[in-house]
């Protein structure tokens, strides 16, 4: 499936627990060594490309002023769908036309990547957030004095 990557989904997650300044500059570096890796394209597209990015760091810290699962889940679709707006601009793209029908037709050339981009961002964002909360929540509990009452002790934790 096109696009299905977790470059938007790290900007979410990391924007969620790091420093804003780390938060920016990770996904914008995983980024970079991948588009050296795999090939670098015209520098208006990678300049659109790498701000879409961008984001979804501020979904992040979205999500991150008040944590629940619908937000979780929501920023990374509506991440996706700015990076779709984005990066399909017409104008970015030197085979469309400059006028309404281009913008159509790149939006319209699009679609298929777009719903690689949904799934990824969503599947990638709920699986790291996911796992990153259940570490928690694991380590709280292991580390805390147990929740469950001693069945053999009395209130004043007398042996009964």
């Amino acid at each position: 499936m096109w696009n299905f990557a977790p470059v938007t989904a790290l900007a979410i997650f990391a924007a969620i627990y790091l420093p804003k300044k780390q938060a920016t500059a990770l996904p914008l570096v995983v980024r970079f060594f991948s588009d050296a890796i795999i090939g670098l394209f015209s520098w208006p597209l990678m300049i659109a490309v790498y701000l879409a990015h961008l984001f979804g760091v501020l979904m992040g810290l979205w999500v991150r002023r008040n944590k629940s699962v619908g937000r979780v889940i929501a920023a990374p679709i509506i991440s996706a769908g700015v990076f779709f707006l984005i990066t399909n601009f017409a104008w970015l793209y030197p085979t469309y036309p400059n006028d309404l029908s281009g913008i159509m037709l790149a939006y319209t050339n699009g679609l298929p990547f777009l719903r690689g981009t949904m799934f990824g961002d969503v599947i990638y964002t709920v699986a790291l957030v996911g796992a990153y909360e259940s570490v928690r929540y694991y380590l709280k509990f292991k580390t805390s004095p147990s929740v469950i009452p001693d069945a053999t002790k009395d209130n004043q934790g007398a042996t009964i």
